[in-house]
């Protein structure tokens, strides 16, 4: 049981690491305080520019890769309670936790979708059934932002999809509950947003030419 608390809090500490934070902080900027005031890709995109953008979205993604697909290998040596699939499920989710609610930031992070990403990528290599969703996921998310260039509602309808994806491939069940938490977590991280799609006055991201 020990081992697998510190699984879990490890993942959750790994997750809670804000990239966005520290890529603002290295220019002068508290990315809190600026834009949408969220710690995560899209406001750094915003306040940062174009290439900080990028690196705070690929170390968000990375973050749930490394959690679910090398951490995880250790600790499924050291522990025989929790099945392997599980424990790399069990996992993701206190990554994604830690990004959105960061120890480090007073428990205030991100709205979670880059580490989302990045926990079913790293599921997809040990859970076969994953790959097919997760190219569906992505396409939705690119189709959408491509056609709106607002990414929230790319982020909120991919969201949706994928309870509807896990429950239409018959996924194992700890994911189709997983799928469903992170819709809801989902929803309720992007509230104020749906709020402003709603009134027509949701931004769309405009990439900046500095760096």
């Amino acid at each position: 049981m020990l081992w697998i608390i510190i699984a879990l809090l490890t993942s959750y500490l790994i997750g809670s690491l804000p990239s966005a934070y520290c890529f603002g902080r290295l220019k002068g900027i508290d990315i809190r305080k600026v834009g949408s005031g969220n710690v995560g890709a899209t406001n750094a995109l915003r306040a940062l520019g174009t290439i900080p953008g990028v690196i705070v979205l690929l170390v968000d993604i990375l973050k749930g890769v490394v959690v679910v697909l090398f951490l995880a290998n250790y600790f499924v040596d050291k522990q025989a309670i929790i099945q392997e699939q599980n424990l790399r499920i069990i996992m993701g989710l206190c990554c994604i936790c830690g990004h959105i609610w960061t120890v480090f930031l007073d428990f205030k992070g991100g709205k979670g979708i880059a580490t989302t990403f990045g926990v079913l990528l790293g599921l997809a290599f040990k859970i076969p059934s994953l790959n097919v969703i997760v190219v569906l996921l992505i396409a939705t998310w690119l189709a959408i932002f491509i056609i709106t260039r607002i990414v929230s509602l790319a982020s909120l309808l991919s969201g949706l999809l994928l309870p509807i994806l896990a429950i239409t491939f018959k996924l194992p069940f700890l994911l189709v509950i997983a799928s469903l938490f992170l819709f809801i977590l989902v929803s309720i991280r992007h509230k104020t947003n749906l709020f402003r799609l709603l009134q027509g006055k949701e931004p769309r991201l405009q990439f900046k030419k500095h760096s």
